[in-house]
């Protein structure tokens, strides 16, 4: 088995109208709630991650710009690690977050065995 970091990504408007209502908003809590346990009972979440602030700063040689990030719109808002025997059963079990029946998207990057060992 390999570990995945998947990383959630949304725009401001989507999160703002998953989020808009009371009622709204505890849907969507809910579906993270099962969605998560249901990744835990099969014993492949490996780390629950951190939610992250929309807010940030992206740092270039020459630069730092605020996010999100005006070129993709996109923000980040967490992230797990999951561990899956491939990248194809990675990506599958990420098609069952909750944050894709929106306009989210679930990025799923294998992480670096040999450089995370170094550490």
């Amino acid at each position: 088995m390999s570990e995945y970091v998947f990383l959630f990504r949304t725009n401001e408007e989507d999160r703002r109208q998953a989020m808009g209502t009371p009622e709204r908003a505890q849907k969507a809590i809910q579906a993270w709630i099962t969605w998560m346990r249901d990744l835990e009972a099969k014993g492949l979440m490996k780390s629950y991650g951190k939610p992250l602030e929309t807010s940030g700063k992206v740092v270039r040689r020459e630069s730092v710009t605020d996010g999100p990030f005006a070129e993709t719109k996109d923000i980040v808002l967490g992230f797990i690690v999951v561990e899956a025997k491939d990248l194809a059963e990675a990506s599958r079990i990420a098609q069952g977050c909750p944050f894709i029946a929106g306009k989210g998207s679930v990025e799923v990057r294998p992480v670096d065995q040999a450089r995370a060992a170094e550490r």
